[in-house]
């Protein structure tokens, strides 16, 4: 088999290997200068990179307590504490005003886009209801479980990281803020919250009870009970702390055995949920006068509000037997 030589290669076809290899290097030299170019600091998560922005910890600390809706003291900003809390620890950096602000938004245009189809003013008033305060406490509520199952997967490696800069020597606010510095959000940005509590004037235990009150996951009162009996009592913390991760790496593994255990059980009440729902906009596509002749009968309204009471009841009950505390 003949071999091919350098210098029988075309020129042009060399010439364009080379432009084309330049080209790969000058998009990766641009890539690296303007995404690589981040620092590892703003990477990492939200408060790395406000510190980066704004360098006095203070400052940072103020603006990551008034995104959650907080005051610049830490207190709660408005009197409703439950919804407060709620915005809280979704973990939204909106704050209270702009999340009250959109409330008002989309319950005002539920309002309005139901008004404009239908001309009914009751209607309308529970469009209003369920666009500017349904809806949005249930996103919330679903950002704030996101956040707290997340929280709840970073947690032990963040106590291996203490128990490790504890054997190192370091004292715990020292440890703290290596979590503050290599985890990610949430972890990473709450515990600098802590951290930053306790340099400007808190003491441990506050601040530490304060990160309970932010984040609610329910692993967090063994973590500040253990440290704030440390703290008062004495003994191997590092030695505790390593037990308590432990422990709660086999509980959130047994959560997922239980989650994967009754996996059917919440395909059943998926399906047997939306088999109505699917007959019903089928029988309605195919013959609409199969309801739309006896739906303004209060005998049919009654009978469908009873029906759809039941299937609720019945929704409820399938998920109080799935779910399981741990």
């Amino acid at each position: 088999m003949p071999s091919l030589k350098l210098d029988e290669l075309d020129p042009s076809i060399l010439v364009s290997l080379f432009v084309a290899a330049a080209v790969v290097l000058v998009v990766e030299a641009v890539y690296l200068l303007v995404f690589k170019g981040e620092s590892y600091r703003d990477r990492v998560n939200r408060r790395l990179r406000i510190l980066g922005e704004k360098p006095n910890r203070e400052e940072a600390l103020v603006i990551l307590r008034r995104e959650r809706g907080l005051t610049g003291e830490g207190l709660y900003l408005i009197p409703v504490k439950a919804f407060n809390r709620l915005v809280l620890q979704s973990g939204t950096t909106l704050g209270i005003p702009k999340v009250l602000a959109v409330m008002v938004a989309t319950g005002l245009a539920a309002a309005a886009g139901l008004y404009v189809w239908r001309h009914d003013p009751a209607l309308s008033a529970g469009g209003l209801v369920a666009g500017g305060l349904v809806l949005p406490l249930l996103v919330l509520r679903t950002l704030r479980k996101r956040r707290l199952d997340k929280f709840a997967a970073q947690f032990p490696d963040a106590i291996d990281i203490i128990v490790r800069s504890l054997k190192a020597g370091h004292p715990v606010p020292v440890a703290i803020s290596m979590v503050a510095r290599e985890m990610g959000d949430p972890v990473g940005t709450e515990f600098g919250m802590l951290a930053d509590e306790v340099t400007y004037g808190s003491d441990l235990e506050t601040a530490m009870r304060n990160l309970l009150f932010r984040v609610g996951q329910e692993d967090l009162p063994l973590f500040v009970t253990a440290v704030a009996i440390q703290g008062s009592t004495g003994g191997n913390l590092a030695q505790i702390l390593a037990n308590l991760s432990r422990v709660i790496r086999e509980r959130f593994k047994m959560r997922r055995k239980i989650r994967a255990l009754s996996s059917e059980g919440r395909f059943s009440a998926l399906a047997l949920s939306a088999m109505p729902v699917m007959f019903f906009g089928a029988v309605n596509y195919m013959n609409p006068g199969f309801y739309g002749d006896i739906i303004h009968l209060k005998v049919t309204q009654t009978a469908l509000g009873i029906a759809i009471g039941w299937m609720l009841t019945g929704n409820l009950i399938m998920k109080k037997m799935i779910n399981f505390k741990i």
